[in-house]
């Protein structure tokens, strides 16, 4: 009388968990790299929106840079884009974000900075379009 048992080998259970770990892992390394490259997107958004209300907006109104940024000197800016991806207000000492003007005389001011540091890249500038 022939006896057969069903199930897998242990070649097979051992190859079967050497692939999910490897797709795991891989799945957690991909996953990283999007949600970093999520967050690089989200500061060079915030900064273009800064930048563009302060060359089109601002300037254009006052001939002038201010010497500082929020949400009341930019009131066409949405005010979440002032905190960066962890929360930090733009100006404040932690922040990703940096508005830097010179050349000021008083609140007005004829050259700025505007920039963030990102994770995969090298900080991201924009800077002032009059000289």
């Amino acid at each position: 009388m022939k006896t057969t048992t069903r199930g897998f080998t242990i070649i097979e259970l051992i190859f079967i968990i050497v692939i999910l770990g490897a797709a795991s892992i891989l799945f957690f390394v991909q996953k990283n790299n999007l949600e970093v490259a999520g967050r690089d997107e989200t500061r060079k958004t915030s900064i273009n929106a800064m930048y563009y209300s302060i060359e089109e907006v601002y300037f254009k109104t006052n001939n002038y840079y201010p010497r500082t940024i929020d949400a009341t000197v930019l009131p066409s800016v949405d005010p979440s884009l002032f905190k960066d991806p962890t929360g930090v207000k733009i100006g404040e000492s932690n922040s990703n974000y940096r508005y830097e003007p010179y050349n000021c005389d008083g609140d007005k001011c004829k050259n700025y900075s505007l920039r963030t540091t990102l994770e995969n890249e090298d900080d991201y500038v924009k800077t002032n379009r009059s000289n």
